[in-house]
């Protein structure tokens, strides 16, 4: 009989969560993803200094901080180099960190249920004392009607903080009203810490557009915009190299899914120098 392995959304390796990827004992025909077959991530150290440049700006002309994410995976990221910052900079009262999303929440909360399986680094911090998924200035929106007195007072007083709400594309979800309330402000600024799509607010606001729609309103996209490529739940060119040259037998194809056509195109001529089959 012959195997066919679907490799789903792999994740980068060396996350203090998570456990790195680990390619299948066997794979005689492998189906992986390529989002980011043409491109590096940033490392930890090096995301997180971006981050801290960022928060910097943010408590200088006493703005918002606007993260789109995902509720799995990426929340969680942010928020433990988030605590770490904090700590780092003790800024335990001049900074709140707001998690605004049903999902993301009760998916932090199963984090925190499964500690033991999380990396070296994390489990550290637990050992100091130390909660990076679940600190004091981290606060819950509970409902709608905090969700909506939240985003007023944001968009009415210059206090400094970080939203962290989905969707991650910006398609809906709790960040829509962040977005028409605070993205006109050139004192916030707005991170993109994930892959934004093609037709997508999220990828129109990335794209620097000046004006966006949202909801059937023109938007003034006047905040600081950033990308930070590290936090992705997908793996980059050199994980997904890593991952299928690190099958013992070689597949007999390996075939590039869920991919822009320039990413694709990279990541096959570099799986095709190894020696291997490509089905694009």
């Amino acid at each position: 009989h012959e195997i066919i392995v679907f490799s789903g959304d792999l994740g980068p390796s060396n996350t203090p969560l998570l456990p790195d990827p680990k390619p299948p004992k066997r794979a005689d025909y492998l189906f992986i993803e390529s989002t980011y077959g043409n491109k590096e991530h940033e490392d930890i150290a090096t995301r997180t200094e971006r981050l801290n440049a960022i928060i910097d700006h943010a408590l200088q002309d006493g703005g918002v901080i606007l993260i789109p994410a995902f509720s799995v995976g990426r929340t969680q990221e942010l928020l433990f180099d988030i605590e770490q910052l904090i700590h780092q900079r003790d800024l335990s009262s001049s900074l709140p960190i707001i998690l605004d999303s049903p999902l993301a929440k009760k998916v932090t909360k199963t984090y925190r249920r499964f500690k033991k399986l999380w990396g070296k680094e994390a489990k550290q911090k637990l050992n100091n004392h130390r909660h990076p998924l679940a600190f004091e200035q981290c606060i819950t929106v509970e409902n709608h009607r905090e969700h909506q007195a939240l985003v007023n007072r944001l968009a009415s007083t210059d206090e400094p903080a970080i939203v962290v709400a989905a969707s991650g594309m910006c398609e809906g979800g709790r960040i829509v009203n962040y977005l028409k309330a605070l993205l006109p402000d050139e004192k916030n600024d707005m991170l993109f810490a994930g892959y934004q799509a093609q037709g997508t607010l999220g990828r129109e606001i990335q794209s620097g557009s000046h004006t966006v729609d949202i909801d059937n309103q023109p938007i003034e996209a006047n905040a600081q915009i950033h990308n930070i490529s590290g936090y992705s739940a997908h793996a980059d060119q050199s994980d997904l190299l890593k991952f299928v040259t690190g099958i013992p037998a070689q597949p007999k194809a390996v075939h590039l899914i869920h991919g822009e056509k320039e990413a694709k195109k990279e990541l096959g001529e570099k799986l095709e120098a190894e020696g291997i089959e490509v089905v694009y």
